[in-house]
């Protein structure tokens, strides 16, 4: 029965059904009719067993998917599903991600929740930010959301969250990590370059820098 099928999936995944309700939008009732066997079906199913990181099919049948009949229609495809398990992480606002360089933010009043399928090492340093301004334009514009690991060290290349401080004050900003040499006490002299050459290049000699995460995930919704 589906029912047994799907129990089994969420507890192998280590899922409450709190976490699939609040993962894929199903209602609790919805779900607990389809794990107690009173529904068959669902149109969550797909999302459901890209959660649970199983087959949607074998969760809906039971079976495995012919490939031989797929390959018999000779069926192609350039997309494939992510099996990866969406994780929930905290939406912050730039004055929160400054607090991940300063005191470490404590987890109160997050803009919002955002998900991810990244794995880091220490799950409590990700976090989201929406892009703001058009300084990494086009690659980055407006409301594109960001999924940073303050955990991790930058490298030539990487993209940033950074803290500047210009006149005392501190202003949280998005750009590339380049370095550009060592100065006499053996430390990285650092730019944070704009994608957008419209904008300035900061540099670590002219005024402070601190980097706050690097980014590892893009998110964009496109306009349809």
């Amino acid at each position: 029965m589906i029912g047994a099928r799907l129990k089994e999936a969420r507890k192998k995944a280590g899922k409450s059904q709190k976490d699939v309700v609040e993962a894929i939008g199903i209602t609790q009732s919805a779900l607990s009719q389809l794990e107690n066997g009173l529904v068959s079906s669902s149109s969550h199913l797909p999302s459901i067993a890209r959660f649970l990181n199983v087959d949607a099919y074998w969760l809906q049948t039971g079976e495995l998917p012919n490939s031989s009949k797929l390959d018999n229609d000779k069926f192609e495809s350039n997309v494939s599903f992510i099996n990866s398990p969406l994780r929930q992480i905290p939406l912050l606002d730039y004055v929160q991600a400054g607090l991940f360089h300063e005191v470490g933010y404590d987890g109160l009043n997050p803009l919002g929740t955002s998900w991810t399928t990244y794995e880091g090492a220490r799950p409590e340093c990700v976090f989201s930010l929406k892009v703001e301004g058009l300084s990494m334009a086009p690659e980055f514009v407006p409301g594109d959301e960001l999924v940073v690991d303050g955990s991790l060290e930058p490298k030539p290349g990487s993209l940033v969250i950074a803290q500047e401080i210009q006149h005392g004050v501190a202003r949280t900003t998005f750009k590339k990590y380049r370095v550009i040499g060592v100065n006499e006490f053996g430390v990285d002299v650092i730019e944070l370059v704009p994608l957008n050459p419209d904008f300035p290049t900061l540099n670590s000699t002219q005024i402070e820098i601190s980097i706050i995460g690097v980014v590892v995930a893009h998110n964009r919704v496109f306009k349809y």
